[in-house]
């Protein structure tokens, strides 16, 4: 079970540490380009698009990390579990402090402010995801050597 539960939160981390790489390179530097009298609606495709796509990921990830602190694999120390439940509480607090907020604005007009900020802040929910990947893959090691 515990193997279980590592393997998907592997992929699920993993997934989501790569998928916030394109969006942070490649995806929201296209932003500007779309034009301001469409991007109200662009931006509302985007958060409907990418919430379906997202959410059961960040869900897994999130039940995963929770039963990891409780279920590990044997060689996976309790302080990594740990470790990886903070990080992923503070990517999920960047994103309804900082993510949701600047994006519902984005939805009504493009703003110059708010998608510097995007850019800027999303830096911090791409570092913590890759810590995470390094993390999950450091624990497959662990358990699986």
């Amino acid at each position: 079970m515990a193997d279980l539960i590592l393997l998907v939160q592997v992929a699920t981390t993993l997934f989501m540490a790569g998928l916030i790489w394109f969006v942070q390179v490649v995806h929201y530097p296209l932003f500007v380009h779309v034009g301001r009298q469409r991007f109200p609606r662009y931006e509302t495709s985007h958060q409907v698009r990418t919430t379906v796509l997202v959410v059961p990921m960040m869900l897994a990830e999130a039940a995963t990390a929770l039963a990891l602190l409780f279920w590990r694999p044997t060689g996976v120390p309790l302080t990594a579990a740990v470790t990886g439940f903070v990080l992923l509480a503070l990517i999920w607090g960047c994103t309804h402090l900082w993510q949701v907020p600047i994006h519902t604005r984005l939805s009504k007009a493009f703003d110059v402010a708010a998608y510097r900020r995007l850019l800027k802040s999303n830096w911090v929910r791409t570092i913590l995801w890759t810590l995470r990947g390094l993390l999950v893959l450091w624990m497959v090691c662990v358990a699986w050597a």
